[in-house]
């Protein structure tokens, strides 16, 4: 079991490194001046690069934790688990969205830089919300 915990760990912080970096790519998208082709493309790249990866191991880290959950019975019946289990949805919410918003970024439509900025701090709010309730336990 501390094995599979382990490289559960290790998913979920690979994972969170992707939904940090790509609305900062995001950001860096927004002020990228139009006559900047090359640099544009570049961006683009590394942006459908980073959520590839990232979209392989999203469902390695949930299923990893689901096994966790179920065959060792880690937080079962708590509280605390029903709140981890729906802030790892709003999670897999925001990954979809960054797709959504990188496909609209590729058909042209961009947000401010200003407004990706403040994107871009939401995983922060999820992961502290999620490693709060696994270490506190709070209900």
């Amino acid at each position: 079991m501390l094995w599979m915990k382990a490289l559960h760990i290790v998913l979920v912080a690979s994972w969170f490194a992707g939904l940090f970096y790509l609305p900062r790519i995001f950001v860096n998208l927004a002020m990228v001046p139009n006559d900047s082709q090359a640099e544009r493309e570049r961006l683009l790249l590394m942006a459908d690069k980073l959520l590839r990866f990232m979209t392989i191991l999203a469902p390695l880290a949930v299923t990893l934790g689901f096994i966790l959950w179920q065959r060792y019975g880690i937080g079962k019946g708590m509280g605390w688990m029903h709140a981890k289990l729906f802030v790892v949805l709003l999670i897999a919410c925001y990954h979809w969205y960054c797709a959504v918003l990188l496909k609209k970024i590729k058909a042209g439509a961009m947000h401010s830089h200003t407004w990706y900025r403040w994107f871009n701090e939401i995983p922060v709010v999820l992961l502290l919300v999620a490693t709060l309730l696994v270490t506190v336990k709070p209900f």
